[in-house]
């Protein structure tokens, strides 16, 4: 057992360490330092995690890493949020989660998010002509296993880790289908994304699709829709199906190019506070559509809620994900990381969407007609 000596030495260090750092009141007496009943209160709690990790050390039956008892404290801290949305990073995982905005990473391709309404690892879209895509993973499987064993939603960026491994390599995901348990040996490669494309459709309707909202897909953006305005598209379809969001300021700079002036977004912090994304006067002045399903999420949510309650455009499809709370990400000067979620988002017209998704006017189920519903639908539309 751990002994009392070294249990009040851990206590001695821990109080005076955090004392350096902090400007609330203190005297010192000769080498003593004394400090006020709140302050030692408020940290002696943690005195329990030191003695353990001192335990630990003396009577675990291998050599422990010291660094390594750190992190998983450091992940337990964030876990004690039960929140999937909320993670620490070693410096390894926050390198990888920098490259999942970047455009190029190696793995099977597919976002996987936590569904709110079962608390499930889900696939929330395979990328398309990605290794999970040609094996045949679909928008809506439950991640069961990945390599046969277990997955939690409350780890899910082990879950991903895991998936993603090295290149050349297989992985075998078992997922659940409309209640069906299928396998899937899938090798991991390479994967470049180029998240926006354009076509022009029956003479005069643009197509843009926009796969993710990733760090080059705003300049991706303005070149397709450059592109589509120069053959004189007189109405346009924005494909979000299958898009599972990204980055919020990318997502803003589109929706400000789109819809005129207007509120894009808000959010909402712990203490009530709003932040409001407005746009200027530029929009794109034709009939749109926005395209949505099940694996439209997050960023892709934002984007459809700023052209319809703009009255910009109708949705069509199917009713969206459902997540409606912003993340902020950080880097640590040691290379470590976290993710915590800050804020919940709302709708222009105020509506909190997280867990119920966005419900498009015209509902289609059929992944084949929603395009023709929407081709048609601005046909009406144009003058």
């Amino acid at each position: 057992m751990i002994s009392k000596k070294r249990a009040l030495i851990y206590s001695i260090i821990l109080v005076i360490v955090t004392i350096i750092g902090t400007t609330m009141f203190q005297i010192t007496l000769g080498n003593k330092v004394i400090i006020s009943k709140d302050l030692y209160e408020s940290y002696a709690k943690y005195n329990k995690l030191l003695g353990l990790e001192e335990l630990i050390q003396e009577d675990y039956y291998k050599e422990v890493s010291r660094n390594n008892l750190v992190d998983g404290a450091l992940k337990g801290l964030f876990e004690g949020l039960n929140d999937p949305y909320s993670q620490y990073y070693t410096a390894d995982e926050f390198e990888s989660l920098k490259e999942q905005t970047s455009g190029s990473f190696v793995g099977i391709g597919v976002y996987i998010g936590v569904n709110p309404e079962n608390n499930k690892l889900t696939i929330i879209s395979p990328i398309e002509g990605s290794p999970a895509d040609k094996a045949g993973i679909k928008s809506g499987d439950i991640v069961l296993k990945v390599d046969g064993e277990s997955v939690e939603a409350k780890k899910i960026d082990d879950v991903i880790k895991h998936i993603k491994g090295k290149e050349n390599t297989t992985v075998k995901l078992t997922i659940q289908r409309k209640g069906e348990e299928l396998s899937f040996d899938i090798k991991r490669e390479t994967i470049v994304t180029k998240s926006v494309s354009n076509e022009v459709m029956d003479n005069n309707i643009g197509y843009l699709r926009i796969k993710s909202f990733d760090e080059n897909t705003y300049k991706e953006f303005k070149e397709n829709l450059s592109q589509l305005e120069s053959k004189g598209v007189k109405g346009l379809v924005i494909d979000l199906r299958d898009n599972p969001g990204g980055l919020l300021d990318v997502c803003v700079d589109i929706a400000d190019d789109l819809i005129g002036k207007g509120t894009i977004v808000y959010t909402k912090d712990n203490t009530g506070n709003k932040e409001y994304y407005k746009s200027d006067d530029k929009q794109v002045d034709m009939p749109m559509v926005v395209l949505i399903n099940g694996g439209s999420a997050s960023a892709s949510e934002i984007l459809t809620a700023a052209l319809v309650d703009n009255n910009k455009a109708i949705a069509i499809g199917e009713t969206s994900f459902g997540k409606g709370l912003v993340q902020s990400v950080k880097g640590l000067k040691d290379g470590t990381g976290y993710k915590l979620t800050t804020a919940q988002y709302f709708t222009p017209n105020g509506d909190y969407i997280n867990g119920k998704g966005i419900t498009p006017k015209i509902q289609e189920t059929n992944e084949n007609q929603q395009l023709k519903s929407a081709l048609e639908y601005i046909k009406k539309e144009i003058k």
